[in-house]
């Protein structure tokens, strides 16, 4: 039997969620990032999810997803509801979990091939 290395389809995976970033391949990322499956963009606008400023989420726009993914830190924290309706009325399907979760589902959507960005808040 011949085993082979099969190589994904997409450059970026989660490896790992501490109090003080989240593991990206074999880095720390240490402040707010968006990322997709062929794509990171660091020092990302949004530090806290009290004040998304439209700056932000134009930024994930351009990375045009179909679903985004917004991790809020420790613990899930929902936006005011006009942030969803920003994102649902662009038919982008929009979730908000903890960075674990999201990191997780993150994984798993894109191993799946699907079209995701997941942003993350780190606390400084």
């Amino acid at each position: 039997m011949q085993i082979s290395l099969e190589n994904p389809d997409y450059r970026y995976i989660c490896r790992g969620v501490s109090a003080s970033g989240v593991r990206v391949n074999d880095r720390e990322i240490s402040t707010s990032f968006l990322l997709g499956p062929n794509v990171l963009v660091e020092n990302w606008l949004l530090t806290d999810i009290g004040t998304p400023g439209p700056e932000a989420w134009e930024a994930v726009l351009a990375l045009k997803p179909s679903l985004f993914i917004l991790g809020t830190g420790d613990t899930q924290v929902f936006p005011a509801p006009k942030h969803t309706a920003f994102f649902l009325q662009r038919g982008i399907g929009f979730e908000v979990m903890n960075n674990a979760a999201a990191a997780r589902t993150f994984n798993i959507l894109a191993q799946e091939g699907r079209n995701v960005v997941a942003g993350f808040l780190i606390s400084q």
